[in-house]
């Protein structure tokens, strides 16, 4: 381990997010929310959607008690993560590279590579599925389209940090009204929902299940929501 003294300092970028000092509890709980809902965008992809959906229409209930513990890990190591940005002033990459040895770090470098690789890749193709399936884009448009509002978000970024939030709850906030009506027009069963939050050893004993089970474990807990 680096000794304290030696270690590198607060970056600048750290210092140049504006936290207010008022006592007000709103106004804070809204600084803190900004960031929140970036991370949030993390788990709203088409891994997530495709292995809940396959789930659901298969096993109909069973499979809620994995999506549960699977967001239970996902909230004990968000929490860790903060704790590391907090203490440090790095993220989990930056920490990697300063903490671990230079072999170590290179391949955590590679794995993390592959892993944005093809995290990158299922969002593009089902933003481009999803455009296809709406408005009858093709897919090759579809890509291009974006891959434009990717350069869209880091012209933004350059403007300031709050520009970038306000999009991005934006969109949450476009999901989660959809959302919500599909709960409301699919009228689901309470008591069969709150059984479902019930471990079953059929999970294990399945293979087809336990294989969507490990998929849905794979779709909540990944190294970019981190």
């Amino acid at each position: 381990m680096t000794p304290p003294e030696n270690r590198p300092s607060l970056p600048e970028v750290h210092r140049s997010i504006k936290v207010p000092n008022s006592n007000s509890f709103w106004r804070k709980m809204l600084a803190y929310g900004g960031p929140g809902y970036l991370v949030s965008v993390g788990y709203i992809d088409p891994g997530n959607w495709a292995t809940d959906i396959a789930g659901g229409s298969k096993f109909g209930y069973t499979l809620l008690t994995v999506i549960l513990l699977s967001n239970l890990m996902a909230i004990l190591l968000q929490s860790l993560c903060v704790r590391l940005g907090v203490a440090t002033g790095r993220d989990l990459a930056q920490a990697c590279r300063d903490y671990f040895g230079r072999r170590v770090s290179f391949c955590l470098w590679i794995l993390c590579e592959i892993a944005i690789a093809a995290c990158d890749l299922a969002e593009l193709l089902g933003s481009a599925i999803a455009l296809q399936l709406l408005f009858g884009i093709p897919l090759v448009w579809g890509v291009c389209i974006t891959a434009l509002d990717v350069l869209v978000l880091l012209f933004l970024q350059s403007k300031g940090f709050r520009y970038t939030e306000a999009l991005v709850i934006m969109l949450v906030a476009t999901v989660g009204i959809c959302f919500t009506a599909e709960i409301l027009f699919s009228r689901p069963d309470m008591g069969g929902i709150l059984l479902g939050y019930l471990p079953k050893k059929e999970i294990l004993q399945n293979p087809e299940m336990l294989y969507i089970a490990i998929g849905i474990l794979g779709a909540t807990v990944m190294p970019h929501n981190l």
